[in-house]
């Protein structure tokens, strides 16, 4: 996929445009920020779903509105947003559908947005979800509102997913994550960029396990030796576990959770460990995941029996060739643009690594800039708007025709 041919003055077009929209945003993003939209508050979030839809609708979208299931604790989510319009370039003709996705829910409780409500200081905003990601989802739905003002359509299919759960591991939306993922050419992850303007290139996975440790309880001081002690087991497996770290680059395992025992005078019969790994390549995550069945099987304690269970696991965003030209893409408009960027690789996850999963190329990190997600410091660069959805709103442009390329 070679980078398409560039115009300068249609790239003014929509820094022109992105500025006319500017005092919309920071008005469209304060009643945003009002909502408390919580994960685990579905009527916050279907708040913000309502107003995704309408917006979203008046773009000439159609909008499925998604009802899901139960989390496996019981949780009931807000509801999920694809919508999706049809461009004038077929996939057959070279036109390419595009995911654009982002997330409703925050990692705020109810109370919040009246706590700390949106401000303004200067250039940069403030409040509950300014950047993580009501900032980064507002820039998708403007980007989209310009390219349809200009009447851009050369692409086979724009899509646009909205979660309300991301930020707690989308135990809900993921089916759906990956089912819409699947047909697409390129995804857009439209969290916001990293506090440098860097875009996010890689995420790394996350596999958690656990691990039960089982052995045979004895009287402490009169027989002990009948026993087989599965603390001392467990013991024995945080060492190794945690000597795995250093053996491979951008790999991390951390022993999270040590449980063991009930009484001091039993030799303790039955133990657990948590252990997430985190890496960069699915590969590695292999690896790691042979190393710890493989410390199992060694627990160094005689009589003693270790289960292992992997509970979950987030695949990563890969660094691949596929992404990087998406990257070159967008490195090529930033430059007409005065902006310099660059390619962050994160140990955070998202939704973009659910959509990599699926054998999409993902760019991430496409919302203004911003930072000190989840905090009460979370913030937004206002001057960062115009330039990012613009940016934006030239890479959906490009990536619609690649195929014709």
């Amino acid at each position: 996929m070679s980078a398409p041919a560039r115009r300068q003055e249609g790239l003014d077009d929509l820094l022109d445009l992105a500025r006319a929209r500017r005092a919309d945003y920071l008005r469209d993003l304060e009643e945003l920020v009002s909502v408390d939209s919580g994960s685990y508050s579905a009527g916050g979030v279907n708040e913000v779903a309502d107003w995704i839809e309408r917006r979203l609708e008046r773009i000439g979208f159609t909008v499925e509105r998604v009802r899901l299931p139960s989390t496996p604790d019981g949780h009931r989510t807000g509801d999920a947003l694809v919508g999706r319009r049809r461009g004038t370039l077929p996939e057959a003709e070279g036109g390419r559908r595009i995911l654009l996705a982002g997330h409703m829910d925050t990692v705020f409780e109810n109370g919040t947005a009246a706590a700390r409500p949106f401000r303004t200081d200067g250039s940069t905003a403030y409040g509950p979800g300014v950047s993580d990601d009501k900032g980064g989802l507002l820039a998708g739905l403007t980007a989209l509102e310009i390219l349809g003002d200009l009447g851009v359509d050369a692409y086979d299919e724009l899509v646009l997913l909205a979660t309300p759960d991301e930020e707690i591991g989308s135990p809900a939306s993921r089916p759906l994550i990956e089912a819409t993922a699947a047909g697409a050419h390129f995804g857009l992850g439209l969290e916001c960029a990293r506090e440098n303007g860097d875009l996010v290139i890689a995420r790394k996975g996350v596999a958690d396990f656990r691990l039960t440790v089982t052995g045979r309880a004895a009287h402490a001081g009169i027989e002990p030796e009948r026993g087989a002690n599965a603390a001392l087991a467990a013991a024995h497996l945080t060492v190794a576990l945690q000597d795995l770290n250093g053996h491979w680059d951008d790999v991390t395992v951390n022993v999270g959770v040590v449980r063991a025992g009930t009484r001091a005078n039993i030799v303790c019969p039955r133990a657990e460990l948590r252990i997430e790994v985190r890496a960069a390549t699915t590969a590695d995550i292999q690896r790691v995941t042979r190393a710890i069945r493989e410390a199992a099987d060694r627990p160094g304690v005689p009589g003693v029996t270790v289960q292992v269970e992997q509970l979950d696991l987030c695949p990563p965003m890969e660094d691949t060739p596929a992404s990087r030209r998406m990257f070159d893409h967008a490195r090529a408009a930033a430059r007409t643009a005065g902006i310099e960027l660059g390619a962050a690789a994160t140990g955070g996850v998202g939704d973009a690594n659910l959509i990599a999963g699926a054998g999409i190329p993902v760019l991430d990190g496409l919302g203004p800039v911003g930072g000190a997600d989840h905090t009460p410091q979370e913030w937004l660069d206002v001057t960062s708007v115009p330039q990012r959805v613009a940016l934006l709103a030239d890479l959906i442009a490009s990536l619609g025709r690649a195929g014709t390329t």
